[in-house]
């Protein structure tokens, strides 16, 4: 078994790039999908249901699993249950590709997210393991940046593989990206000497409960859940109970899922709310205007990933720019102004929306400016979390820092898809997946469109929510920010 104590690596930066490739799958899958759906709902006859679980389905069980997989890794070893994960995510990604019917690619999309779970949950500990403490804050930030990147530019690839391959052109091109990442992670991740490792307890408890708990969070909000009416409030309610419950178990549990110690720490609570309300506030908007360019103006699914390609544009200008504007601002003032720039983009995108679909060009600037603030928030979020968390205690911070951004991510996209079809028939639902709306008349494309722009509205205002918990961050002096992203020395708050 693999031994728990860091095995510091000569070359970490090796490893960092072989676990990047692993990233890159996984949130190219993430977010590469959204504007292959109306295709992929059209030609395998897809219910309203299933377009919807198609995306969920995968999000759901990997943020369900990350907790679960990152406590299995604690006990079992780092780099077993990472390469299972490579594994099983690659071969899900085929069985993807081959999907003769939606109900299989549920299927395989629920395979393919505990895969992924396993490769996120993995790859920050074997990060954390192999990075001397001087640079481990730097290769977090890049893992991030990474992450953030692949994420935004996956509907820009989904679409040009659309184009090219059918809607089975995005796993046509994540298959080999997986390939490669099994094969680097074998040849660089090094073998732990065979040690006896500390065995304690898995919370099993912990672990069914905080899966029964998402479940229920995504059921309640979930559009077609049920032909009962009274099933979205049993699951709203029991989502209340699960949380309680799963609470309770975890202050009395010696070794528990989820250390919520750290969240005395009111630096570090406050930049996990601020990650949670980004995720919230941003993930939807490129499906959101994905779904309304197809469903109402009639474009293609490469003219969708090319509306959506400035979101992808800003986010890596605002990136890159960020590391340079950490030498002179802290990541208080960098995260609220991220923030708002999201919101900005936000409100901009929502106005400009239109049943008849002609201001589609119109969003570019704000679009861009959304990607910006995403950028923006991004590498100084992260810093900021490793600078108020202990050195022992960094992984299992940004461990929670990876679970609350996609449940963020979960809860904007099932809120979007329930928000922004209410009112429409299962006819009405099913062509609004499937990019044909402007078949069935104005009134229903109408009421879409107003839809989605009051989710834009409201997602600005969650946007404009995380600029004040932003500010709220203790305040920092900015030229420790940058000594801490090369000796990563925990920093106390000040008053």
């Amino acid at each position: 078994m693999d031994s728990l104590a860091p095995q510091r690596h000569p070359h970490p930066w090796r490893v960092f790039s072989a676990t990047s490739i692993g990233v890159v799958a996984v949130f190219l899958s993430l977010s590469g999908l959204t504007v292959a759906l109306p295709t992929v709902a059209r030609e395998l006859d897809a219910s309203g249901a299933q377009s919807t679980w198609i995306l969920l389905g995968y999000m759901l069980v990997t943020t369900a699993l990350i907790l679960v997989f990152g406590r299995l890794a604690d006990i079992m070893g780092r780099r077993p249950l990472y390469l299972a994960g490579l594994i099983t995510f690659t071969v899900a990604t085929g069985l993807c590709m081959l999907a003769p019917s939606a109900g299989w690619l549920v299927a395989a999309r629920v395979l393919q997210g505990a895969g992924a779970a396993a490769i996120v949950t993995n790859n920050t500990a074997l990060l954390t393991d192999t990075f001397p403490p001087r640079t481990l804050g730097r290769a977090l930030g890049w893992n991030a940046t990474v992450a953030a990147v692949a994420q935004v530019v996956g509907p820009v690839i989904g679409g040009a593989a659309t184009a090219v391959f059918g809607w089975r052109g995005l796993f046509v091109v994540v298959l080999p990206v997986g390939l490669l990442a099994i094969a680097a992670s074998i040849a660089v991740i090094p073998r732990s000497p065979s040690k006896a490792v500390t065995r304690e307890p898995f919370d099993v408890s912990g672990a069914v409960l905080s899966t029964a708990l998402l479940a229920a969070v995504v059921l309640a909000l979930t559009p077609g859940v049920g032909s009962r009416s009274w099933l979205p409030w049993a699951c709203g309610t029991a989502s209340l109970v699960l949380a309680g419950a799963f609470v309770a178990v975890q202050i009395r549990r010696t070794h528990p899922l989820v250390d919520l110690s750290l969240f005395r720490n009111r630096g570090i609570a406050l930049v996990l709310a601020a990650v949670l309300v980004n995720a919230i506030a941003t993930y939807a908007v490129t499906l959101l205007v994905s779904l309304y360019g197809q469903a109402v103006s009639g474009i293609s699914a490469v003219a969708a990933g090319a509306l959506v390609m400035p979101v992808a544009i800003g986010t890596v200008v605002a990136a890159a720019a960020a590391g340079s504007l950490m030498l002179r601002f802290s990541p208080r003032t960098l995260t609220a102004t991220g923030m708002a720039l999201n919101a900005v983009g936000l409100l901009g995108v929502a106005l400009l929306l239109s049943p008849d679909g002609g201001s589609l060009g119109a969003t570019a600037p704000f679009l861009f400016v959304l990607g910006c603030g995403t950028g923006l928030f991004m590498t100084p979020s992260t810093s900021a979390l490793m600078l108020t968390a202990p050195a022992d205690r960094r992984g299992i911070a940004n461990g929670l820092r990876s679970t609350l951004q996609n449940v963020g991510y979960l809860l904007s996209t099932a809120l979007a898809l329930v928000f922004a079809t209410a009112g429409l028939s299962a006819a009405a639902r099913q062509a609004a997946y499937g990019g044909t709306l402007g078949t069935l008349g104005s009134a229903e494309v109408a009421r879409f469109v107003d839809n989605v722009r009051a989710v834009g509205i409201a997602l600005a205002a969650v946007a404009l929510l995380g600029v004040g918990v932003c500010l709220a961050f203790p305040r920092r002096n900015p030229a420790a920010t940058v000594h801490t992203l090369e000796s990563v020395t925990p920093l106390k708050e000040s008053a």
